[in-house]
């Protein structure tokens, strides 16, 4: 519950700041016009995410009985932890790395790189797919759509003021208002960053529960986060928008990516994960590097 409440007053931060620029440009009426232009973005984003995102990426859908053996086993690992079975995607890139998107559990769907299946082991896989449904589980998916619908709506915002030059009897003079202008994109990435990172350890923990083996998921993320560190996904980097939503953040290609990461380190991640396996009387985390570095995927 704790999460759940930060995740709250993260999010009332969000909006106070997306209002506090709309009256910077309009005063009362310009905050009120600009919550409803939030409201109404975030109506169309939310609706609409899934098949933005997939399309973005050039996901293509992987039916039940593929070659491959992926949709099988999100349907069982989705069946375990009791939830609907989301649509399977697989993009292709060389990068190891998966999402999930949706706006609820019954409208959801679970993505992978073609390059994930190449170099991780099957139990490895077991573990990312997991993650990803907790998620989708946890309406992590609709959140995080909403955090980065806000957070690009307060960049235009605050551009927008700077372009008009703001209110000229705004209260924080004009020095202030500058700087709020500046500021609030700022601001606002910061924001969804923590959003990001407490969603994604709460994730990493249910995702561990549901594949039965948290060594399998400090594992992947140890393998995905190596391989993402040398090979490029050229879409993400040329939609870092949706960084936040995969499991491992894929962008590198640029100095400013790290600035503001959407991802927690993954050294925590794993740390974390290693003492629930600890605490269940798992294998020494150790035997993780016995797992094979290809998976039987074809």
């Amino acid at each position: 519950m704790a999460g759940y409440a930060r995740t709250a007053m993260l999010m009332a931060a969000l909006t106070a700041l997306f209002m506090g620029v709309g009256y910077l440009i309009g005063g009362g009426t310009g905050a009120v016009l600009a919550l409803l232009f939030a409201a109404v973005t975030n109506l169309f984003t939310w609706w609409n995410s899934d098949k933005m995102v997939l399309r973005m990426h050039n996901a293509r859908p992987i039916a039940p009985g593929d070659r491959t053996g992926l949709h099988d086993m999100v349907t069982r690992l989705a069946r375990d932890a009791g939830m609907p079975v989301p649509g399977v995607y697989l993009i292709e890139t060389a990068q190891p790395n998966a999402f999930a998107t949706g706006r609820n559990p019954e409208n959801a769907a679970v993505a992978v790189t073609t390059g994930l299946l190449r170099q991780l082991s099957h139990e490895e896989v077991a573990g990312v797919v997991a993650h990803e449904l907790a998620h989708i589980r946890s309406h992590d998916t609709a959140l995080m759509t909403v955090t980065a619908t806000f957070a690009g709506a307060i960049s235009m915002l605050a551009s927008f003021a700077l372009f008009f030059g703001g209110r000229r009897d705004s209260p924080l003079g004009l020095a202030g208002t500058l700087a709020m202008m500046f500021l609030a994109p700022v601001a606002a990435a910061l924001v969804q960053m923590a959003i990001s990172r407490a969603r994604e350890y709460e994730a990493d923990r249910i995702g561990a529960e549901i594949c039965g083996n948290p060594l399998w998921l400090a594992s992947a993320l140890r393998r995905i986060q190596t391989a993402a560190s040398r090979i490029d996904n050229h879409v993400a980097e040329r939609n870092p928008a949706t960084a936040h939503m995969f499991i491992i953040n894929p962008l590198h290609a640029h100095n400013y990516d790290r600035l503001f990461s959407t991802h927690p380190r993954t050294e925590e991640r794993v740390a974390r994960l290693q003492a629930m396996a600890a605490e269940r009387g798992a294998p020494s985390a150790t035997a993780q590097s016995a797992a094979p570095a290809r998976g039987p995927w074809g």
